[in-house]
């Protein structure tokens, strides 16, 4: 059996310097550029989806975050309207002799969001890298 060495020393450099690079500023600025955009689009397409009486429900829509936790990064969407999950999820009628279907605002939203996250990431996520090439 024979016995080799591997000189990684212009890796471990390389791999200093990303790492440096990503501790940056640069890298956290885009970042918030971006939970900042899905932020935005989160808000636009929940209050679009919200069905308007009185306008409270649509006005009550809040968004908290990002939370960073490891490899986590999350927004929390919600309304504290007392009457806000019956309109989501659907409710019986007055009196119990029928059925109001869900609007499923919150839910389509969260849908609609995930699959357009390639595109709503991609732009800080592109310079970031080519910063980390650099």
């Amino acid at each position: 059996m024979a016995g080799f060495t591997i000189d990684d020393k212009e890796f471990q450099a390389w791999a200093k310097r990303v790492n440096e690079k990503i501790a940056t500023e640069s890298v956290k600025h885009g970042l918030e550029v971006t939970m900042q955009r899905v932020k935005a689009q989160s808000m636009k397409a929940v209050k679009s989806r919200t069905p308007v009486d009185t306008g409270h429900l649509r006005q009550t829509w809040h968004v908290d975050g990002p939370f960073i936790t490891g490899t986590v990064i999350a927004l929390k969407l919600y309304n504290n309207t007392e009457y806000a999950p019956f309109v989501e999820n659907g409710h019986r009628t007055r009196g119990g002799g029928g059925w109001v279907e869900g609007r499923f605002m919150l839910k389509n939203t969260v849908t609609e969001i995930d699959g357009e996250m390639p595109q709503l990431i991609a732009p800080s996520f592109e310079q970031a890298i080519r910063g980390l090439l650099d």
